[in-house]
């Protein structure tokens, strides 16, 4: 595919909210704690020039500099600027830490199976490299010595006005967990004394390693529901079904789409998006099933949409360069996004949709 091949998706398609009311909303997950910067640039690029409606990255200020570039470059091309959401967390969090080793302590003869499990190639023998780390644990159960411990990090909440007020993002994205309403209450006030104006908030949430049952979790969204509408927000429900697994297989899309099957009878007012373990399969999966269909508001990809652009972000890494200035390079890589999200972008095209 040439650089000149690609056209601009049809507006409807790129405005967010219409995307939402069509069932056709699109998100890159970037990492909540993900801070290689140079892969999140070419993220962006590439994800903007491809019509998603929204980037999720990491609430840094280099982070959210890079994204921006990215979609600069993007938007130079044709593209729509999408949103730009940034994700926080009423508490501990595993989207919210890093792994951590001393290889010193390392057996010269171990394997280093921490190694082959990580996705985003963030171990060596030097280590983790923190940047790269986005938090999904696969390494930690992998070391056979339980040499790996994972570090959390959260912002503070005296921090958190002057850091939005800096990042000034279109939309904040807060993972939660059933049991922790206070908490949750108590960020919902912090945004809405930042003064920030938030076209959204995102509540990301779920029932993976809390426990409970669909209806306690129903239960949760509504308290958190009526805080946000107290505050002026308008929510959008992200449904974590099997979180920073989507690369693993059809069986991680089967969870995600379970569990907004089984939510969408219960859920307050607003748009429930597909998370945690959607792929290539989600979709199709989803349209098997009647009654999460008229509810799916969109998806959002993280681990699968960045590791398929993982080998093409290496060779440029190798040349040191971005991938979006390689023309060799950036083409193939849209190419492989667009097959990703496509699908989603052209879903209720012709009039249906929820």
């Amino acid at each position: 595919m040439g650089a000149t091949a690609w056209a601009p998706a049809p507006e409807l398609l790129t405005e967010p909210e219409r995307a939402l009311a069509r069932g056709a909303w699109v998100k890159l997950i970037g990492g909540a704690s993900n801070q290689d910067l140079a892969a999140i640039e070419d993220l962006a690029g590439i994800h903007t020039l491809a019509g998603v409606h929204c980037l999720d990255v990491a609430a840094d200020p280099a982070v959210v500099a890079a994204a921006r570039r990215g979609m600069g470059w993007a938007a130079a091309r044709g593209a729509r600027r999408p949103w730009l959401m940034v994700s926080l967390s009423d508490g501990l969090d595993p989207h919210f830490r890093k792994a951590w080793f001393d290889p010193a302590r390392c057996p010269p003869a171990c394997p280093r199976p921490c190694e082959r499990v990580c996705p985003a190639l963030a171990i060596d023998g030097r280590g983790v490299a923190a940047a790269r780390c986005y938090g999904c644990g696969r390494c930690l159960p992998a070391c056979p010595h339980g040499l790996i411990e994972e570090r959390s990090q959260v912002v503070a909440p005296a921090a958190l006005a002057g850091l939005l007020a800096e990042l000034a993002p279109d939309a904040v994205e807060l993972h939660t967990r059933p049991g922790r309403l206070e908490a949750f209450a108590e960020r919902v006030e912090q945004l809405r004394a930042s003064g920030v104006p938030l076209r959204r908030v995102a509540v990301s949430a779920g029932l993976e390693d809390g426990g409970g049952s669909v209806e306690g979790l129903a239960a949760e969204l509504w308290q958190r529901f009526r805080l946000l509408r107290r505050a002026g927000f308008r929510p959008l429900w992200q449904l974590d079904g099997r979180p920073m697994s989507g690369d693993v297989g059809i069986g991680t899309a089967r969870a995600a789409v379970a569990l907004l099957e089984r939510l969408a009878p219960l859920a307050p007012p607003g748009p429930l998006q597909l998370a945690g373990g959607t792929n290539a399969r989600t979709l199709a999966l989803l349209e098997r099933s009647p009654a999460a269909v008229p509810r799916a508001a969109g998806v959002a990809f993280g681990g699968v949409a960045r590791r398929q652009l993982q080998p093409l972000l290496q060779e440029a890494e190798a040349e040191g360069r971005r991938l979006l200035d390689l023309p060799r390079l950036w083409p193939r890589a849209l190419a492989l996004t667009q097959a990703l999200v496509g699908p989603w972008l052209a879903r209720g095209a012709g009039g249906g949709g929820p």
